[in-house]
């Protein structure tokens, strides 16, 4: 993104998208019409979002090396990434000498209200997370804020002794809020922005869009519960 992102591997941030960033206008990318007037501009188009995900899978391939896999993807907004990251990791094992199995599980967590989040974690479904005993447990998110939530998470993971978790995230934001937890894989580092699209939503509405952008007052006026 020219002049105001910045890739910085080595350090584990992704793509770095800075504060001043303006973003892409809505006019030169396509989406669907319904939501015309509630966004005000893209911030990751789709195709950039689908060519880092394919170098995020090369990353943990090389990183965790070829070892069987759980895949746990947290719903709902996770799904496209989730979906995508696996396929590309499919597909490296299709072209090397070695196999990898993977499978995926899913779980809900639910920290948001309108655009606020609510303090506290709620954990939808994971009856089946003692199947993670032993397992190299891989967790797919769309975005780390504060990090509360995924520590929760992590904490009550590992209750089930997994043999390795890691933690790929397609968004981390900048929030003063933040305790400093980094997954060990990123997508992007972004500003403070409440985002929507690729499957992330607000109360359920954006999903259907593929690029990434950021919704303006009046959409969160518009689909406020």
């Amino acid at each position: 993104m020219a002049g105001s992102s910045e890739k910085l591997p080595s350090d584990g941030r992704g793509v770095v998208i800075k504060d001043n960033w303006p973003g892409y206008d809505l006019n030169l990318f396509t989406y669907p019409q319904h939501y015309s007037g509630d966004l005000e501009y893209v911030l990751i188009p789709h195709g950039i979002i689908v060519d880092r995900i394919e170098r995020l899978a090369k990353d943990i391939m090389k990183d965790i090396g070829y070892c069987d896999l759980m895949v746990l993807c947290v719903l709902k907004g996770g799904y496209k990434f989730c979906a995508d990251l696996v396929e590309h990791l499919k597909n490296i094992s299709r072209n090397s000498d070695q196999f990898v199995s993977m499978k995926v599980d899913f779980i809900r967590l639910k920290s948001y209200r309108n655009d606020q989040s609510m303090g506290e974690m709620q954990i939808i479904g994971g009856e089946d997370l003692s199947t993670l005993a032993g397992k190299n447990v891989l967790i797919v998110e769309d975005v780390v804020g504060t990090g509360r939530t995924m520590r929760a998470l992590l904490s009550s993971i590992r209750t089930y002794r997994p043999n390795m978790i890691k933690v790929a995230s397609l968004l981390v934001k900048r929030t003063p809020r933040s305790d400093s937890f980094r997954p060990n894989y990123v997508g992007f580092e972004i500003p403070n922005l409440f985002v929507v699209g690729y499957a992330l939503d607000y109360n359920e509405y954006f999903r259907d869009l593929n690029h990434i952008c950021v919704i303006n007052e009046h959409g969160k006026e518009k689909y406020r519960v």
